[in-house]
């Protein structure tokens, strides 16, 4: 990444003079440029025309899930650096007029807000397990759950592939042990050959989420001992390849807080695959060029860009 007389350019900054990126004063959060936001939407879309034999219920939530619910799966113990919760005005008129006064200065007002009753959403299938577990014991077949929002989690970062506020498709299969690691097994190859078919070519390798403290570090052996977590990792910013999509085996995790059961009274186990829809598009043009007119038929093809 470099350009005429040897200085080096940073991926960040191509794609904020291309216009594809749109920064803010915050590091981490940015805006999209049509051209950037029709390119993830056709890779959402390819997604769906893969999976649309699978049968899987689509849903999709606001970025924001209640607070108690997240409080449930145990999120704020294992990741309290990353959570983000929505605080609101609590006053009256006085303190009303004294926080505009302090916020136009820039001053600290945080004290003239409480704690609402929602908090912003880390992980797109978040919602899914407590609208599944008041829905009852689990049909003999199981569900299998399409679903997509905005993420949050709090890493200001100037790295692009690191952004605060980011998009996941998800599928969430709920069922009987058996079943759930069967299709997890499944998704690592099948996910490598949607991410193939646009010319992201991948590896699988055992990963762990960044559980906080001394406890964290043993759930952090026994997710890459037990291989839960896989990610499918591709160069983004550096050589360095980032994980542009996540396979995850919860085991019985979410049906123990939740009480989910399957249909012959068992607690439920789960697994994801989720794919980072910015991630993937900053992959796309990191790895044919941030001119789509000039990218391999076959990936316009795939994407319906032929059809512009």
């Amino acid at each position: 990444m470099a350009v005429p007389g040897g200085e080096a350019v940073s991926f960040q900054e191509q794609l904020v003079a291309a216009g594809l990126l749109l920064p803010t004063v915050v590091p981490g959060v940015y805006g999209r440029s049509g051209v950037f936001e029709d390119t993830l939407l056709r890779f959402d879309a390819l997604v769906s025309r893969e999976t649309e034999d699978d049968g899987a219920e689509v849903v999709r939530f606001p970025p924001v899930l209640p607070r108690a619910s997240l409080e449930t799966t145990g999120y704020l113990g294992s990741f309290p650096q990353l959570a983000g919760s929505v605080f609101s005005f609590h006053g009256g008129e006085d303190e009303a007029v004294e926080l505009g006064a302090r916020a136009a200065a820039h001053e600290d007002w945080s004290d003239l807000q409480s704690m609402t009753e929602v908090s912003l959403i880390p992980a797109a299938c978040y919602p899914v397990y407590p609208w599944v577990a008041a829905a009852g014991t689990l049909p003999g077949e199981g569900r299998l759950i399409d679903i997509c929002c905005y993420c949050f989690r709090n890493e200001p970062s100037d790295d692009p592939a690191r952004m605060q506020a980011f998009r996941q498709r998800e599928h969430v299969r709920i069922d009987r042990p058996e079943v759930v690691a069967a299709w997890h097994s499944d998704w690592v190859e099948r996910g490598g050959v949607i991410l193939a078919s646009v010319g992201l070519h991948t590896e699988a390798v055992p990963a762990n989420d960044p559980f906080f403290g001394r406890a964290g570090r043993m759930l952090k052996a026994n997710q890459r001992e037990q291989g839960l977590k896989l990610e499918r990792v591709h160069p983004i910013s550096t050589d360095t390849p980032s994980a542009i999509m996540s396979i995850n085996y919860h085991q019985d995790h979410f049906g123990r807080d939740f009480g989910i059961t399957t249909a012959d009274g068992e607690v439920a186990h789960t697994a994801c695959f989720g794919f980072g829809l910015e991630r993937i598009t900053l992959a796309l043009f990191r790895t044919h060029g941030l001119d789509r007119d000039a990218w391999p038929s076959a990936v316009r093809e795939r994407l319906a860009l032929e059809e512009l």
